[in-house]
């Protein structure tokens, strides 16, 4: 902030301010609308086909570690164990990260505890596997086979383990859920699951099912951003079809002398949109 320009201070409020503002409005009790997406349809069927066969159920959130990732899956997480508190249903969580494993445990906890079912709880729900990559796979193919889970959650960060993880629960039949923000997993987890989430909708769903005040306002709030963007890059888009059109030259304004309001939104203006096209001259 100390070095930061005009525009990049525009820039800045433009995109925090939105989800600072609906952060503020949730956390005050504001309802704020969220869409339900047809992935959280497709978790609660996955749930309802475990608990109809009599299965257990897995979550695992795949290579993710503290992380804004991890937080969404537990929100995700947070559902289904309610639903398997309810309907009596095991589910298991297997793990590669230590410290996620400590808060997918305790929110296990908290949902048995919403639930009035935590003399149900079953603390070895939670399972360490291994931090090495392959080595939590070859652990998580050999759980899903011995338990014979009937639906399986993948919500997280997935890598080239992806393909074994998905194989696993087609091979017993299970009912597959993914989520995930790795983009080069989804081909795998599309080809092999019955319903994928794609890139953001994970963290949609997160904050859709645990009704998180923070989650909710910062998925509203960055919706807001991402439509300042549009119009930032719809209108440098036209400012650079005119000038293409009218053979004119662009020339930012550099120096750092004190201007008038209406000059300094200009200036601000045309910083935005070297940041953003990179056609400022030196």
């Amino acid at each position: 902030m100390e070095h930061a320009t005009p525009g990049v201070i525009v820039l800045m409020l433009a995109f925090i301010g939105p989800v600072l503002w609906f952060i503020r409005k949730a956390t005050q009790g504001e309802k704020i609308f969220v869409r339900r997406i047809p992935g959280i349809d497709a978790i609660d069927d996955a749930v309802g086909r475990a608990v109809e066969l009599g299965r257990p159920m897995s979550f695992t959130s795949g290579l993710a570690g503290i992380s804004p990732v991890l937080y969404a899956c537990l929100g995700v997480l947070r559902h289904v164990a309610r639903k398997a508190a309810v309907f009596g249903s095991r589910i298991l969580v297997p793990s590669i990260d230590p410290e996620a494993m400590v808060l997918a445990d305790a929110t296990l906890q908290n949902a048995y505890r919403t639930e009035r079912k935590y003399s149900s709880y079953d603390p070895t729900s939670v399972r360490f596997l291994s931090t090495s990559q392959f080595a939590f796979a070859s652990g998580y193919m050999g759980l899903v086979h011995r338990e014979r889970v009937a639906g399986a959650f993948l919500f997280g960060t997935f890598a080239a383990e992806s393909l074994i993880l998905a194989e696993a629960g087609q091979q017993v039949g299970a009912i597959q859920v993914a989520a995930t923000i790795s983009n080069e997993q989804i081909p795998f987890f599309i080809t092999t699951c019955d319903y994928t989430l794609i890139g953001e909708e994970l963290y949609a769903a997160g904050a859709y099912l645990s009704k998180d005040p923070v989650q909710v306002g910062s998925l509203k709030g960055q919706d807001y951003a991402k439509v300042v963007v549009l119009l930032l890059i719809l209108i440098g888009v036209a400012q650079a079809t005119y000038y293409s059109a009218t053979g004119q030259t662009y020339q930012a304004t550099t120096d750092g002398a004190q201007t008038p309001l209406a000059d300094w939104i200009r200036m601000s203006f045309e910083q935005i949109v070297n940041l953003i096209y990179g056609q400022a001259q030196e």
